[in-house]
């Protein structure tokens, strides 16, 4: 278990002093933080908290949604966040077209340019990257799957986020591996062998099947849907990546159920599907 990292939004009920806990109690050495968690229990004492405990902090998500007009402040708010924090990596979402909101049907004022969103996200991280770097903060472009294109992500692949993001020094920009949103694309493990040392974070968790009605919440504990977790491990690993492997579930019954059995369903899980791949 020493790879493993609770994503704090797959046992979202737990505010950060329990999600703490319960990394302590359950053997988890690190732990990947929400901006508003933090903001609730205060960013200092959450850096002290995590500390205390032992904890490494494996990202803090989320900066990103650069495509609208008010990322600028945000987004350099993020980064001190991260850098108070110590995570290994700010995690980036960046945004869909403008003018379209997460869950709701686009307005008459809404873009329909997706090479211009694309754009702005480009100038975007051009000017965050200077500041991201002053701080020490690693920032890390998550693609997100295809149906997330309009309203949270224009960046849909990973071979579109490294060629995003291979302007900048590999330190200073890398990309997230997330297994929900990569697992269907056809060149995926070319473009994880790609990445190489850009990869700043590995993010576990099934599709399951079917989809909800909302799928923002598809997500499942590993094992639970269609996932083979096995070639996308093993090209991880084979790329160089020796970081954390955070498990993130967005799924309203594992929200709903207990926390500690979750936890405890995740580590097994972890143990039996991507930990043996690990080596």
């Amino acid at each position: 278990m020493t790879r493993l990292s609770l994503n704090q939004w797959t046992t979202r009920r737990w505010s950060v002093a329990e999600a703490v806990d319960g990394c302590a109690r359950h053997g988890v050495p690190a732990i990947g933080l929400w901006r508003e968690k933090v903001a609730e229990h205060g960013l200092a004492a959450t850096a002290k908290l995590v500390r205390d405990a032992g904890l490494r902090v494996s990202s803090l998500c989320r900066g990103g949604f650069l495509t609208g007009d008010t990322w600028s402040r945000d987004n350099r708010e993020a980064i001190d966040e991260a850098a108070e924090l110590g995570a290994a990596c700010l995690v980036m979402v960046v945004g869909g077209l403008p003018g379209v909101t997460p869950g709701r049907a686009p307005g008459p004022r809404a873009s329909r340019d997706l090479a211009g969103a694309r754009r702005r996200v480009a100038e975007a991280l051009a000017a965050l990257v200077p500041y991201a770097a002053e701080r020490g903060v690693r920032l890390a472009l998550e693609p997100l799957h295809p149906m997330y294109c309009a309203d949270r992500a224009v960046l849909s692949t990973l071979g579109q986020a490294l060629d995003l993001a291979e302007p900048y020094p590999a330190e200073r920009v890398g990309v997230v591996v997330d297994t929900f949103h990569v697992w269907w694309d056809p060149e995926v493990l070319a473009q994880i062998a790609r990445a190489g040392d850009r990869i700043a974070g590995y993010q576990v968790c099934d599709q399951i099947h079917p989809l909800p009605a909302d799928a923002l919440l598809g997500r499942g504990i590993m094992g639970d849907g269609v996932i083979g977790f096995g070639p996308l491990t093993g090209a991880v690993r084979d790329a160089g990546y020796t970081g954390d492997v955070e498990v993130e579930i967005f799924n309203a019954d594992v929200w709903a159920a207990d926390p500690d059995e979750v936890l405890a369903t995740v580590r097994e899980r972890f143990d039996s599907l991507v930990r043996p791949v690990l080596g």
